[in-house]
């Protein structure tokens, strides 16, 4: 099994989300963070005076899934959410060693 982690822009959070629905996830987990990369963020203007916005807004989103699904996953956040700007944000994957459902105690593969 593994965990997929991706940050993408947040207006692209619908896309992403009809894409892994149309490959069968059912289940994502999804956190509003703030951060940078290359971007490095930008200036603004706010009543005369200059402030500099270091962390932007993006989506974090989790997906658990099985580990010959991970491929599909990954193509499709990276088809949904790129733009082909800078900021589209990055895919992680790393292994997970065991996870349950808490209602019924099913693990591994039967919990996703």
């Amino acid at each position: 099994m593994k965990l997929v982690t991706a940050v993408i822009k947040p207006f692209k959070l619908d896309d992403v989300r009809n894409a892994l629905s149309e490959i069968g996830i059912q289940g994502v987990t999804v956190t509003e963070v703030k951060g940078f990369g290359r971007q490095k963020g930008h200036t603004e203007l706010y009543r005369g005076a200059e402030y500099i916005i270091d962390f932007l807004p993006k989506v974090k989103l989790e997906i658990a899934t099985e580990s010959n699904m991970v491929d599909r996953v990954i193509e499709a956040i990276t088809k949904s959410a790129s733009t082909g700007k800078i900021g589209d944000g990055k895919i992680f994957v790393s292994s997970l060693e065991q996870v349950v459902r808490i209602r019924t105690g099913e693990t591994g593969a039967d919990a996703l």
